[in-house]
């Protein structure tokens, strides 16, 4: 089975395990998280998120969990789509889930959406709990994926929906060339500008190279007891979203 193909971390020269420099490295640059999304993937993003929200229209969940649910983007848009009773996101950064927090009450969504900082390694949550779990842009940032998706899958109901949404690699000339040359030169100089951390986007790159994505990522999610697992590629592949079922 392919699995990831080194242990990338955003800080190498640093002996923090994956971790603890994933989390520093988002509490250094929520401030610009948002913005720096936005204005890097000409707001695709925006319509990524969408994309992988609409997989869970048919299964009417109510109690959701957004695991690495960052500046809560995603939970804000599933309380917009699906109408749940509560949406639970939760993030290893407090950082930025302080500005999620903020976006969540001018939108006047606390009672729907209730923030956590903790570890999707080592959910908090009994056995059983939610009927979907979203993960969006978060799954390469885990220390041991295995782990991660065997945790997401012991609190999801039996036929909850897991739905997953990651960077992948484009293979279709000439987007791979132009793909790999944006990611790997020009993300991590205007990271560098704007949040003064050109570490935190040399990362990007370099993780989303070493993520088993497509076929290989499905392969993990059957290993770790999912059923239903498809995927499929959007923007000639530069992101795919992945939906699978306990």
């Amino acid at each position: 089975m392919a699995v990831e193909k080194e242990l990338v971390k955003p800080y190498e020269q640093e002996e923090d395990g994956k971790k603890k420099q994933v989390s520093r490295m988002f509490n250094r640059i929520a401030p610009y998280y948002d913005f720096l999304n936005r204005f890097l993937s000409l707001g695709i993003d925006v319509r990524w998120r969408k994309k992988a929200i609409a997989q869970l229209k048919t299964a009417n969940p109510t109690y959701i969990l957004d695991v690495a649910t960052g500046t809560a983007d995603v939970a804000i848009e599933m309380a917009k789509q699906l109408n749940p009773t509560k949406i639970i996101g939760l993030d290893i950064s407090h950082e930025m889930l302080e500005v999620g927090r903020k976006k969540i009450t001018k939108r006047d969504l606390d009672p729907i959406i209730e923030l956590v900082e903790g570890d999707s390694e080592n959910l908090p949550y009994d056995d059983n709990s939610f009927d979907a779990i979203t993960v969006a842009f978060g799954v390469r940032n885990f220390e041991n994926l295995e782990r991660g998706l065997l945790e997401m899958n012991r609190v999801l109901k039996p036929n909850g929906k897991l739905v997953v949404l990651e960077f992948s690699k484009p293979t279709i000339f000439p987007i791979k060339q132009l793909f790999n040359f944006y990611f790997k030169y020009i993300l991590p100089q205007i990271g560098r500008i704007t949040s003064k951390d050109a570490s935190a986007y040399s990362y990007l790159y370099k993780s989303v190279q070493a993520f088993p994505d497509g076929k290989a990522f499905e392969e993990v999610l059957n290993k770790t007891g999912y059923k239903s697992t498809s995927w499929e590629g959007l923007t000639f592949g530069i992101c795919s979203v992945y939906t699978a079922s306990k």
